[in-house]
């Protein structure tokens, strides 16, 4: 496994670096916009939802930005790796390369604005009054495994993709659903105490609720929340390993 990392690493290195400047390409700001998009989707969500959540949620301003960040990770690069099969056909199916290459580099892609807008987060955390101690150490865990749900749901994605093109237009619609289910901008105290456990089964909640624990209560999450994001993660990854390891043949007869 190690060799065939090595053989590829360049081919990779070039993948990410190409996805980079094509994303950015044209652009007066640049990479000024990862940390631009999420900060003016958190400021919009601020002004209208402040004076109906905001006087009953502690930090409301960090609770909306954990839901945002992770929410915008997310969207890119689920629908970033979605896209990477078909906008690369012409590659894999001249030269014999692994194809979820191609996913990786846009999973890394996303993660590196990720990891970006983190350092925005951060800055609005310090304005907020947020206490910084070594438990924000412990936010690298939803960090990675976060990736791995990305990518796992990646790799589906990108396979339903090649076969159905209407996935595309699907996935779309689900994003919306997802939104406001992740309760992104309001807190989960408005909904019945005895719907409130039904979150966790919403993977992209388990996250945000890391990082708010994390950032507004100021400790370290119970060991269930960790295993949760665990679960998650190599839950979606062994399904995508499966249908990539299935249909790996079939996607060139279709691209």
């Amino acid at each position: 496994m190690l060799t065939k990392a090595k053989k590829y690493q360049f081919l990779f290195e070039e993948l990410v670096k190409r996805d980079f400047k094509k994303k950015y390409k044209r652009t007066v700001l640049g990479m000024l916009w990862s940390l631009l998009a999420p900060l003016l989707n958190v400021l919009i969500l601020l002004v209208i939802f402040k004076h109906l959540f905001g006087r009953t949620q502690d930090h409301f301003i960090i609770y909306i930005f954990s839901g945002t960040v992770m929410f915008s990770f997310y969207t890119e690069c689920t629908q970033g790796c979605m896209r990477a099969l078909m906008a690369n056909a012409s590659i894999f199916t001249k030269i014999n390369v692994p194809k979820y290459l191609f996913l990786f580099s846009k999973a890394i892609q996303a993660f590196i604005n990720f990891a970006l807008t983190l350092i925005l987060y951060f800055a609005f955390c310090l304005f907020d009054g947020i206490k910084f101690g070594p438990h924000m150490l412990s936010l690298v865990y939803p960090m990675v495994t976060s990736l791995g749900l990305c990518v796992g749901i990646g790799m589906i994605l990108s396979a339903l993709y090649v076969f159905f093109k209407d996935i595309e237009y699907l996935y779309s619609v689900f994003l919306t659903l997802l939104n406001y289910v992740s309760a992104i901008f309001y807190p989960v105290t408005i909904v019945p105490e005895k719907f409130q456990k039904l979150f966790y089964l919403n993977p992209l909640y388990v996250y945000i609720k890391f990082f708010r624990i994390v950032a507004i209560d100021g400790f370290v999450p119970s060991w269930q929340i960790h295993a949760l994001c665990a679960f998650y993660a190599v839950l979606f990854l062994a399904i995508g390993c499966f249908i990539y390891w299935k249909y790996n043949k079939e996607f060139l007869y279709y691209v």
